[in-house]
């Protein structure tokens, strides 16, 4: 064991245990420090004190202090800019080491350079670890030695590459080398200026604990019939762990040796794109505002304002999108199979940027990942990694009639359709002026128009993408 003293920099990975960068500062130092920042210049970039992902954080931490008190240590909480608190604490303490776990967006990478290079300059050194993917940088590259950009090649070359080395489980023990009690008590949500937003009455609970309890609940639920219940909105038939794996409350080597445990390749697959969309990000960086594909920066979209808040606000007149959107602002969650239909919607019928509702979907999700978020929307769009044609457009009546055909999902968000029968529930408009008399939904009046005609939406799209295959 090295006489040294170590800081393991908590961020998107708050758990304390299988996790990288604590396992080898308890392994190699005889004093290991924890340290969680409330970054300032992430806080200040928010649009409203009332972000259910910063009570989310701050749950978690709270939980992960409990945790490393009851291993005998603690955890430093600041609050201010990480790029000046991780280098003054770290001389403060008399650290020789910060651990992390390495981030992939853009800015992280920045942020942690910036760290770095202020550490080296107190001769304190800096150490890395892969923990929130299964591979990272290189690990999984084409024959040619080039980064995939359609996933089920990458797919199968990262099953066929996958070990029991690469998911086993590190090892936290030696609790005794965990530094003692820190001062400084942890700020509440008024003190880093935000708002409880009411996630209990969501049904979330934050942490480990929170993770936990989902976990269990799919396991020994919905993991066996994955395949056939996913795209279901109504039912229970996903885990719901996005935001746990967003902010590093569970493992994701856990869980990818749990699919194969279960032979849930389904559910497996779904990972395995995780680690698809943060390989892009990562050799990609251009896709953070731009297209993946270069020829599609080319295409012209509709400066339409009034139809973009409508999508906002669940009001297309299309029950399916709406009932989408209603559950993303009420919640902070959509289904992924209505992410695809809302986000094919606001491209392909309404002609509105991508950027646009990426940049919408970020505000709102809880489980907001720049890669997998930036990697869905260009999917979308036909922009990105997508093996697909670019005229492969959702029929957002067909996608409600496949896969909400009761209308569960929709009554349950669009409480003003209550009454109106399975025939017409995908698409209201289809009924006469009596029947809507008589059911209390005029269209126009209860309920909006369809603000597009699908079909007609489908020929503008097809002109509008026809620069993409002119391109050279």
């Amino acid at each position: 064991m090295k006489n040294e003293k170590a800081l393991v920099w908590f961020r998107r990975d708050l758990r304390d245990h299988d996790h990288a960068a604590l396992a080898a500062a308890l392994q190699t130092a005889r004093q290991v420090h924890c340290v969680f920042v409330f970054d300032r210049a992430i806080l200040d970039a928010l649009p409203s004190p009332r972000d259910r992902r910063v009570e989310f954080i701050h749950g978690a931490v709270t939980e992960l202090a409990v945790a490393l008190q009851a291993r005998g240590g603690s955890l430093h909480i600041r609050h201010g800019d990480a790029r000046q608190e991780i280098p003054r604490l770290a001389e403060q303490l008399a650290i020789d080491t910060v651990f992390v776990n390495r981030d992939y967006e853009p800015s992280a990478k920045a942020r942690d350079a910036a760290v770095q290079a202020a550490l080296a300059e107190r001769g304190i050194a800096w150490r890395d670890f892969k923990d929130q993917v299964i591979f990272d940088h290189d690990e999984v590259l084409t024959l040619a030695g080039k980064p995939f950009s359609v996933f089920t090649p990458y797919k199968n070359a990262w099953r066929k590459r996958l070990s029991d080395g690469d998911l086993a489980t590190w090892s936290c023990p030696a609790e005794q080398r965990l530094a003692g009690a820190d001062v400084s008590p942890q700020p509440q949500l008024a003190d880093l200026g935000f708002q409880p937003t009411g996630l209990a009455m969501l049904g979330i609970t934050p942490g480990m604990s929170g993770a936990q309890q989902l976990w269990e609940s799919f396991r020994t639920g919905a993991l066996p019939r994955y395949s056939s219940l996913r795209d279901f909105p109504a039912v229970r038939g996903v885990s719901y762990l996005s935001v746990h794996l967003r902010f590093g409350t569970i493992s994701i080597r856990q869980l990818v040796r749990e699919a194969l445990a279960a032979g849930a390749d389904a559910w497996l697959n779904e990972l395995i794109w995780r680690d698809f969309y943060f390989m892009i990000l990562d050799h990609f960086p251009h896709a953070v505002d731009r297209s993946f594909k270069p020829e599609y920066d080319a295409i012209r979209w509709d400066d339409w304002p009034a139809g973009l808040a409508a999508w906002q606000q669940g009001q297309t007149g299309y029950p399916l999108v709406d009932a989408a959107m209603r559950q993303l602002n009420h919640s902070g969650w959509m289904h992924n199979r209505l992410r695809m239909v809302t986000a094919s919607f606001l491209c392909k019928d309404l002609g509105i940027d991508w950027r646009l509702g990426e940049r919408y979907f970020a505000e709102q999700l809880n489980d907001f990942d720049l890669s997998a978020n930036n990697g869905g929307w260009q999917w979308a769009a036909s922009s990105g990694c997508d093996a697909q044609p670019w005229f492969r457009i959702f029929n957002p009546v067909t996608q409600s009639e496949k896969f909400d055909p009761e209308g569960r999902f929709i009554r349950r968000y669009l409480p003003e359709l209550q009454a109106v029968p399975n025939k017409f529930i995908h698409a209201p408009w289809q009924m006469g002026r009596l029947e809507q008399e008589a059911l209390g939904v005029v269209i126009g009046r209860d309920y909006p128009a369809p603000l597009v005609d699908h079909a007609s939406a489908r020929l503008r799209t097809l002109d509008r993408y026809a620069v993409v295959k002119k391109a050279p």
